[in-house]
């Protein structure tokens, strides 16, 4: 195989590895996230219906205490901010059930997403699902609350809320903390300047969910804002799906098999390629001659 052939079956080689990169580790990601909402439902189930409330009313008197917080989004960040950031000491024991520091799951089934809920919008907890914004409402319900969740759009390793552009006006998501069930109807839908954070304070008598995340891919001078408003009584079909195990996404396969058939395609034409090989007797008898 000459030089320039060789270069170009490296090319190609590196080519396909960059196509089947991303789809490999997203299903790292996406049986990563499985496990762990896995776990947090585990949890859940061992604890006993005092534990559950005691903590339930802890976080409704968490919602309380910083009533009238919101969040302030600034330019060319990925994330929000809270404008009450570190109001509680005791933020990080609200609604955790385990070191993990998950406090819920997350359910978006027009797009198809089940994500685990954790505290805080550190770049560590994004990377590996939603998380809650500390200073806004934690995600238990109630009126005159507003809890905003956000996520990370657009990353070659994980889904996370690349496609939350695509949740439509009456689409519904699904809250799942700590035994309850909560469904949110999404009323607004919108792409906001940064400094465009009126719509994340609470509003009267309302009971709020707004998930956010960045837009456009890789600039990230705006947000797409998806609220939802709660629906009262909870969907029959929410109840029974609560609780059930997130599905294990399928392995890839087609993407080990496609590099396996280019590697041997490309072995095959480099032996094809080389000259053959002139054995010992060979010589000898073209010396005789």
């Amino acid at each position: 195989m000459s030089a320039i052939s060789l270069i170009i079956a490296l090319i190609a080689v590196l080519g396909a590895g960059l196509l089947l990169f991303p789809t490999v580790v997203s299903w790292f990601s996406q049986y990563e996230q499985s496990q762990r909402i896995d776990g947090l439902t585990d949890d859940v189930a061992d604890l006993s219906a005092s534990t559950l409330q005691r903590k339930l009313d802890q976080a409704r008197d968490y919602n309380a205490r910083i009533a009238g917080g919101g969040a302030n989004i600034l330019a060319n960040e990925r994330l929000p901010l809270a404008d009450q950031p570190e109001q509680d000491g005791d933020y990080e024991s609200i609604l955790s059930v385990d070191e993990a520091g998950l406090m819920g799951r997350l359910k978006i089934p027009s797009i198809q997403l089940d994500l685990p809920i954790s505290h805080g919008t550190s770049s560590t907890v994004l990377e590996h699902g939603v998380g809650h914004l500390e200073g806004t409402a934690v995600p238990v319900g109630g009126a005159h609350t507003h809890s905003v969740l956000t996520a990370h759009r657009g990353l070659a390793t994980s889904e996370l809320f690349t496609h939350l552009d695509r949740v439509q006006l009456d689409d519904t998501f699904v809250v799942e903390v700590l035994g309850e069930v909560l469904t949110y109807r999404v009323i607004d839908s919108r792409v906001v300047e940064p400094s465009e954070t009126e719509s994340l304070f609470p509003v009267e008598g309302k009971d709020l969910i707004t998930l956010v995340t960045c837009t456009p891919l890789g600039v990230n001078s705006h947000r797409i804002l998806v609220t939802g408003e709660r629906v009262i009584p909870t969907p029959s079909g929410d109840l029974d799906a609560a609780g059930q195990r997130p599905e294990i996404p399928t392995f890839p396969w087609w993407a080990l098999i496609a590099a396996g058939v280019l590697l041997t395609a490309i072995v095959y034409v480099w032996l094809s390629g080389r000259p053959p090989r002139t054995t010992v007797s060979s010589r000898g008898s073209a010396a005789e001659d």
